[in-house]
């Protein structure tokens, strides 16, 4: 019986070899090759880190990480809730992008970069062994605002700049988390980021904000969701998750909302309570949306 089982796994291992992209490098498997450049945007090339699988498959799904700090600051090594190794055991892709930041670049540079990641990846899939058709997007605070934008905005939106333009920049399944949904007042006459030095403006009916604002672009076809937001975050109120947890719902689209008890933005314990659920508990959540809608 032995004989049988080696030669079953054989057949297995040269299947999963055959079935690999010819221009793909098999010795990238479970390793992270940094600083990649993705694309060239106003002479700045725009860097990610890409996360391979330790499980062999002949497509990979993928999963574009963006990283927060009011979209002026941060860089691709912060991954809210992301853990690389449940991914990589999974079999899931994993490309965390860096952005162009303000002052320096005003919106809508930033989800411009997030799109020509998503356009560059799935213009090399062969290269990264990624399924075209299977590719999901996390982030954080600014990084969520962002998902969330590139989940429900077509080219009629106005984003698609620069490379790769032959491809699409959709994607399947978005998580954000404690992310920006509406940008236009009264919702955001007093949150704590600099209009100027972001958007260009202080106007506040400038029509700017409404173009940044994920609740103003929800249509039918967008993708299903998975929103996550502390109840005491007074960075980004929980009522900004509300308004698109609601738009969504109204459209008809799936979408699942953790509301995390005693939680504040980064995500940290307030009132002398343990957060609810557990930051493991969070994950878990998310490996469980992207094994539902990205790994099947």
């Amino acid at each position: 019986m032995r004989w049988r089982y080696f030669f079953s796994l054989v057949l297995i291992l040269l299947a999963s070899c055959q079935a690999l992209p010819p221009n793909f490098v098999r010795s990238k498997i479970g390793t992270t090759e940094r600083d990649v450049t993705y694309c060239e945007m106003d002479g700045t090339p725009l860097k990610m880190d890409v996360y391979y699988p330790s499980l062999v498959r002949s497509r990979w799904p993928l999963v574009i990480s963006v990283h927060g700090g009011s979209w002026s600051a941060g860089d691709k090594s912060m991954m809210t809730f992301v853990d690389v190794e449940k991914m990589r055991k999974a079999g899931i892709l994993l490309a965390s992008v860096d952005y162009r930041l303000a002052p320096d670049h005003k919106f809508p540079a930033m989800i411009e970069d997030v799109k020509c990641a998503v356009r560059y990846l799935r213009a090399h899939a062969d290269e990264y062994n990624l399924d075209p058709e299977r590719i999901g997007a996390i982030g954080g605070s600014a990084g969520g605002h962002l998902v969330a934008l590139l989940g429900m905005t077509d080219p009629s939106a106005g984003f698609e700049v620069g490379e790769y333009l032959d491809y699409s920049s959709r994607v399947k399944a978005v998580i954000s988390i404690s992310g920006f949904s509406d940008l236009t007042p009264p919702f955001t006459a007093k949150l704590p980021f600099d209009r100027m030095s972001v958007f260009g403006t202080t106007k506040q009916s400038d029509p700017i904000f409404r173009q940044a604002s994920p609740v103003k672009h929800v249509t039918a076809d967008d993708p299903p969701f998975l929103l996550i937001h502390g109840e005491k975050d007074e960075t980004v109120p929980i009522n900004q998750s509300d308004i698109l947890y609601r738009q969504l719902l109204e459209t008809g689209l799936h979408v699942e909302f953790i509301r995390v008890e005693n939680a504040d933005h980064s995500y940290e314990a307030v009132g002398g309570n343990p957060i609810s659920p557990s930051a493991d508990e969070i994950k878990d959540a998310i490996m469980e949306f992207w094994e539902k809608y990205l790994v099947k």
